[in-house]
């Protein structure tokens, strides 16, 4: 499985990665929390977290997993953060029109849900193994950058979920072409692991060195996870819980639908390879 130039999409992926500088703190206020091995306290939706600073900066960005904020270091909006801001509400902030803020809160949940789908869609035209439904992905491109343009009172009465039902029929068709190029490619492998299927439980399991390439691990709980060493390329991550899985020395680079917010969860190294717009978290170089 190989990548095509991004110049085959309407936008590039690196557009849909938060830009905090030009978004108005939306996920410190709009989004509720509870006190957890995530969270410190507990916190309703559409209040200020008490550590957001008047310059919509975090006060403890850089010591959020120490002061109890894990949440919110794993947490990523895909761009919708400056989008709401910036776009839907023209720059106008919830500070400055109060009247309005409610609305924003509510609109950017949904926001961040049109942006993930276009985080999967870019990806997916990116791949040579996709070529014979560009077309349709295209398509699907573009209509959900349009219900991103669409204004907040259209976006509150949006079924996000039949739109997403109706991505999801592209992903998995993305999902299935990937996987089976990659059986071609490795069929001789002896190694390989069974194919676990979405949702697949396996917490705390011992995948060092696995032989993963083309597994289907939509949604799997990998929660802990040994996967030192193991070869995840062309493997349908889409969804997969990696809280506290070991990625140390892993190969994710040629993945799918992976996203920063997962690999922020997990455990890893230096030697562990990303997709290129994934980075290695801070926390993974901290002791």
């Amino acid at each position: 499985m190989s990548n095509l130039s991004n110049s085959s999409t309407d936008i590039s992926q690196d557009h849909l990665l938060a830009d905090c500088e030009n978004c108005f703190g939306l996920c410190c206020v709009a989004l509720p929390f509870a006190a957890s091995a995530d969270f410190a306290f507990d916190k309703d939706g559409g209040n200020p977290c008490p550590n957001l600073q008047s310059d919509f900066r975090c006060g403890i960005h850089k010591d959020l997993r120490q002061k109890g904020f894990r949440g919110c270091a794993v947490y990523e909006c895909f761009g919708a953060g400056q989008k709401v801001s910036q776009v839907t509400f023209r720059g106008n902030d919830w500070r400055d029109e109060p009247e309005r803020a409610k609305q924003m809160f509510e609109v950017f949940p949904i926001m961040q849900q049109l942006h993930e789908m276009l985080w999967y869609l870019t990806e997916a035209l990116t791949l040579k193994a996709t070529l014979s439904i560009h077309n349709d992905l295209r398509e699907a491109l573009k209509e959900t950058e349009r219900l991103t343009l669409l204004s907040s009172d259209d976006l509150m009465k949006l079924d996000v979920q039949a739109h997403r039902t109706d991505i999801n029929v592209l992903l998995l068709h993305t999902s299935e072409l990937v996987r089976a190029d990659s059986l071609l490619k490795h069929k001789s492998s002896k190694k390989r692991k069974k194919n676990f299927g979405r949702g697949g439980d396996l917490i705390g399991a011992n995948l060092k060195k696995a032989d993963l390439r083309g597994a289907n691990l939509r949604g799997a709980y990998l929660i802990a996870a040994d996967l030192r060493e193991a070869d995840l390329r062309d493997s349908d991550l889409i969804g997969a819980d990696f809280r506290d899985a070991d990625l140390s020395g892993a190969d994710l680079s040629g993945s799918i639908f992976l996203t920063q917010a997962q690999i922020n969860s997990a455990k890893g190294d230096i030697h562990t390879k990303l997709p290129p717009l994934l980075k290695h978290p801070p926390h993974w170089f901290a002791n």
